[in-house]
């Protein structure tokens, strides 16, 4: 099986760059990176996930609130991997690929490139046409999800706005190095020292976002953007897997009075709860492996993750107001 995660000299986790890298556009020509040729077209392509994995999840939840469910069709993968990589099982209903048949996500990397030796990870996006992937880099694919079929879609909603665009990379950088990938930097660290650094680095940053969310509604204040999308799926997985398979036990995210409210309101947002599977994300963080040997998943935590949360505009309108910002 392909190794999920490098360490560097000091024990540092150092997370290998995807490979596929092409973009589905409106009109078919080259996206911002790899070539054209991927025009956006209703049932031609398809989405390989895990609803384990937060960077597959970032593709379901735009797949979710961009309304394309009809548009690209999903094939779920099992969440525990198998000495082989990612695996469909046959008679499964919730972990199977209706498409290709593919038993092992693998198959799909071996098609589109014979004689692949990278990594074999999700979210893949397949195009039925050719056979082959356009893309395993998921902040690529949630920006194709979120602009190149909407006139297929009745929800124009645009989470990545030309106006905000520079503000919105600025934040995406900050909470992908400091917490999306910093629970796995902690996670899979190799020394004390790189554990401890991004350990620090993780509770600096929900710290930071705790104040934040104190006076504002989203990330970039009353606009909710990809930003906060991209951040979620890691909030969501933080109690249930992080805090303890990934040792960043601090504390836990139901302390953070304003980001567990934050979370709860992203989750009951229409159609994400949807995308969030608790048992799934269970078993894949918790499964046999050497950070929990006999592979024992726990029954909790508990999470009241329909609790109202009662984060209403008006009140951060009131308080910015009240603090002259």
């Amino acid at each position: 099986m392909k190794t999920i995660s490098t360490t560097n000299s000091r024990g540092e986790f150092v997370r290998a760059p995807s490979e596929f890298r092409n973009w589905v556009t409106q009109d078919g020509t080259a996206g911002p990176t790899g070539s054209g040729g991927f025009k956006a077209e209703p049932g031609r392509y398809h989405l390989y996930v895990t609803y384990n994995c937060p960077w597959a999840h970032r593709t379901l939840i735009f797949r979710a609130l961009k309304k394309l469910e009809d548009v690209i069709s999903i094939s779920v993968a099992h969440p525990q991997r198998t000495p082989e990589g990612w695996s469909f099982l046959l008679n499964d209903a919730n972990s199977s690929d209706g498409l290709n048949g593919f038993y092992y996500l693998k198959e799909a990397y071996e098609m589109a490139a014979p004689g692949y030796e990278g990594r074999y990870t999700v979210p893949v996006l397949w195009d039925k046409n050719t056979q082959t992937i356009v893309s395993n880099e998921s902040a690529d694919i949630i920006r194709m999800l979120n602009s190149a079929f909407n006139e297929f879609t009745p929800n124009q909603d645009n989470f990545y706005p030309l106006p905000s665009r520079a503000k919105i990379d600025e934040i995406n950088t900050f909470v992908y190095n400091q917490i999306n990938n910093g629970v796995y930097r902690a996670g899979f660290a190799k020394s004390q020292a790189a554990y401890e650094q991004a350990y620090n680095d993780v509770f600096a940053a929900l710290d930071e976002l705790e104040e934040l969310l104190s006076h504002q509604h989203y990330l970039l204040g009353d606009q909710l953007t990809e930003a906060d999308w991209r951040l979620f799926p890691t909030l969501i997985r933080f109690d249930l897997a992080y805090y303890g398979v990934f040792k960043c036990n601090k504390k836990r995210l139901v302390e953070y009075k304003h980001l567990w409210a934050y979370t709860r309101e992203l989750y009951q947002y229409p159609g994400i709860a949807e995308t969030v599977n608790v048992d799934h994300i269970k078993q894949g963080y918790w499964r046999n492996s050497e950070r929990n040997p006999l592979g024992i998943i726990p029954v909790g935590p508990e999470l009241d993750l329909w609790e109202p949360h009662l984060r209403l505009r008006n009140e951060f309108a009131r308080a910015s107001n009240l603090t002259g910002s």
